[in-house]
């Protein structure tokens, strides 16, 4: 496993994010690898295959491109009402077959595979966003995910 570095602006955050994704090599000297795990804030997914090199500044591999995304999308959920648990969101998500990762009390990702339906997860997505619950940024939703 190696870690890369994405550096990009968030519009999610208004601000320059830098965040560090695990990677499975798959050819090391075409600086090419697999990500390994759901991304933060990056527009990535999982699974997808990217083209990174050792970068002196920065001192590590560091994201350039793209190769060939995944099909797999990645939402960025922000729990609103702090009256819900955002592990009971978490949970429910994973029953409609979408595994998450949480950053802090507020703020999880979702990771959408490739043969899940996205349209039942918007469904969900939507009537928690009108309810007020929560709000949600599709920051890398994939061509077969496209409603």
């Amino acid at each position: 496993m190696k870690k890369i570095l994405f550096r990009s602006y968030s519009d999610v955050l208004d601000q320059e994010i830098v965040e560090t994704l695990w990677s499975i090599p798959i050819d090391e000297t075409r600086g090419q690898y697999q990500l390994d795990n759901i991304p933060f804030y990056t527009s990535a997914a999982t699974g997808d295959l990217i083209y990174a090199q050792y970068d002196e500044q920065e001192k590590m591999l560091t994201y350039r491109s793209t190769i060939t995304p995944s099909g797999n999308s990645t939402i960025q959920v922000i729990l609103l009402n702090k009256v819900l648990h955002i592990e009971a969101l978490r949970d429910f998500f994973k029953t409609l077959g979408c595994a998450s990762e949480k950053l802090n009390s507020s703020y999880f990702v979702l990771e959408v595979l490739s043969e899940i339906d996205y349209q039942k997860i918007k469904v969900e997505l939507d009537k928690l966003e009108e309810q007020g619950d929560i709000e949600y940024a599709e920051s890398c939703l994939a061509e077969n995910h496209l409603y």
